[in-house]
């Protein structure tokens, strides 16, 4: 069985290890079916079917990635806002995510790439 996110910070790790192991079926499955990626940028993905061709794509171009810092996360009941920022310090990366009823949690809306 794959591992889900028992916290909104969990997401960040899960995404970078999938991410490096080539796993964008894996990617798609830390957001929820009709979530939102501001990604390619200047484009809206929607739909964890579109999530995952977006991934398949980003893992070919893309051949490592680090664990960058997380932002403070802030809570909302069942809704966090979780980020990243940028290894070279220049932006960040922002979620929405959402706790489910099994109590892990899945991305809403992703924005990867925030000056």
């Amino acid at each position: 069985m794959t591992a889900t996110a028992k916290t909104p910070e969990d997401l960040t790790r899960l995404f970078v290890e999938r991410a490096n192991a080539g796993d964008a079926e894996g990617l798609a499955a830390l957001y929820e079916p009709d979530a939102v990626l501001a990604y390619p940028p200047g484009e809206t993905t929607v739909g964890r079917d579109a999530i995952r061709k977006v991934c398949e794509a980003m893992i070919e171009h893309v051949p490592h990635f680090a664990l960058e810092p997380l932002t403070p996360t802030v809570l909302s009941g069942d809704l966090a806002l979780t980020g990243t920022r940028s290894a070279d310090g220049k932006g960040g990366r922002v979620q929405v995510v959402r706790r489910q009823p099994d109590g892990s949690w899945l991305r809403v809306i992703d924005r990867p790439e925030q000056p």
